[in-house]
């Protein structure tokens, strides 16, 4: 399973240049951290940056430091943290349900768009859901002696990958994890205190002020302060188009009989639901903060089609149903770059055909499942799903890569740049990114500025001498 997984995971992972606000800013802090040899004060061009605590920094550092170099050194750790939690998930699933159960809630986490986008991009998400996944799975069903502790461990792990989150989805687990409270907590402690209290002793309350207060609790109660804030409703359609091509399935948590285990009603009361409801209570709300949701949903919802097996029909239909989904891939890939670099609601999406082989792959999981063949359809699936991983992959990264991220306009116009400003005009994401491949801070254009000036038009960066 670890080698399919890395193949998918891995498959042209540096294809594209970094891309959104914070994949080059991250990158950049780990980059200066390995540079400097402070593991303690994360720094953006020489200045303290609090804004998220350092796992993700520390592992671009430490891959920096043995060689790799830009969008390998920050996604390559971030991709192996992601395979390496699926197979523990799978284990862990195997020993407390069964092997079909395990095999089934792997493969509808391991190829949903939002588990593999969140593992394809150096940000501190796929970290605190695996650690976080891995804390809860071991504190809540894990009945093996002296378990407490390394549920803890990782928990901490998850603090030092996002904060004090985590601990909003571990409340209700520490309800139930009976004779693992007290070693929990102490693991969590040993593992996360050490950064935040050297962190706080070396940089003093600006630390606090700037980590806690205002990312912790202005995100929760203000949108004005982060200009996150989305309405109420805005994480179903989140959590439909995470879990995409699987999204049919969630039609089966209407199903009575999926509750018949308790395991299951615990997992999606005390795992899904009570963190997005939480989420939508914030005034800041953002795609990636209910992705730790999705491990919980995936063993939910494999349950639920494990039991539709015991029907042939009903897993045929909801099996090719969601392979049939795939055939939207070529609108989805044609319209990508658009979405990205303008916004979804200023993308126009226009129906592309050439979906016609995953169409006969949807039609060959009909065939496989009506025979009874249940782990065949289920693995044809998810190797359906993967084919497509890579043709969007493969359509869309060098379009991305021209369009949206600057390594391409890095690429292009290297000289210029050694004498460039950047314009007010360019987006955080394009400023940020053109720092990172420059591999210092730009200069704001001022009126007296003579050399070449950097500006963003439809979306596209465009470089010439002073307007």
């Amino acid at each position: 399973m670890i080698l399919p997984l890395l193949l998918l995971y891995l498959f042209h992972l540096g294809g594209v240049g970094f891309l959104s606000t914070d994949e080059p800013r991250y990158a950049s802090i780990g980059r200066e951290m390995a540079q400097s040899g402070d593991w303690v004060t994360p720094r953006l061009n020489g200045a303290a940056w609090f804004e998220k605590s350092p796992l993700v920094y520390w592992t671009t550092a430490a891959a920096t430091r043995v060689g790799m170099h830009d969008e390998w050194a920050a996604r390559l750790p971030v991709a192996l943290i992601s395979v390496a939690f699926l197979a523990f998930f799978f284990l862990t699933l195997e020993r407390e349900f069964s092997t079909r159960i395990a095999l089934l809630a792997t493969v509808i986490l391991s190829t949903s768009a939002g588990w593999l986008v969140y593992s394809s991009v150096a940000v501190m998400d796929v970290p605190l859901a695996a650690t976080l996944g891995a804390a809860v799975l071991i504190a809540a069903f894990d009945t093996r002696p002296h378990r407490g502790w390394p549920a803890g461990a990782l928990l901490g792990l998850a603090i030092l990958a996002k904060g004090f989150v985590p601990l909003v989805f571990f409340g209700p687990v520490w309800l139930f994890a009976r004779g693992k409270r007290l070693a929990s907590i102490a693991g969590a402690l040993v593992v996360a205190a050490p950064w935040y209290l050297l962190c706080w002793h070396r940089n003093g309350v600006v630390f606090w002020r700037e980590f806690f207060w205002k990312h912790h609790i202005e995100r929760f109660l203000s949108a004005a302060s982060l200009q996150h804030g989305q309405p109420v409703w805005f994480y179903l359609p989140v959590l439909l188009g995470l879990l995409f091509p699987w999204t049919p399935l969630v039609a089966l948590l209407a199903w009575k009989k999926t509750y018949d285990d308790e395991r299951v009603r615990f997992l999606l009361i005390a795992l899904v639901l009570i963190p997005v409801l939480f989420f939508t209570v914030a005034q800041n709300k953002l795609a990636s903060y209910v992705l730790p949701v999705m491990p919980a949903l995936a063993i939910v919802l494999a349950v639920a089609l494990n039991k539709a097996a015991g029907h042939t029909n009903k897993l045929a239909w909801w099996l090719g149903g969601c392979a049939l989904l795939m055939i939207f891939l070529p609108t989805i890939a044609a319209a990508l770059p658009d979405a990205v670099s303008l916004g979804v609601r200023k993308t126009h999406l226009v129906f592309k055909p050439g979906g016609l082989t995953f169409a006969l792959a949807a039609a060959v999981i009909w065939w496989l499942a009506f025979r009874g063949q249940a782990a065949a359809a289920i693995l044809t699936t998810g190797l359906t799903i993967a084919l497509g991983v890579a043709y969007l992959k493969i359509n869309t990264f060098p379009a991305l890569d021209e369009r949206v991220s600057a390594r391409g306009f890095w690429r292009e116009h290297q000289e210029q740049l050694a004498n460039a400003c950047v314009d007010y005009s360019v987006t955080r994401a394009s400023e940020y990114g053109l720092n990172y491949y420059a591999g210092h801070e730009l200069p704001r254009c001022e009126s007296g500025h003579s050399g070449f000036w950097i500006e963003q038009r439809d979306g596209a960066l465009v470089i010439g001498p002073r307007p």
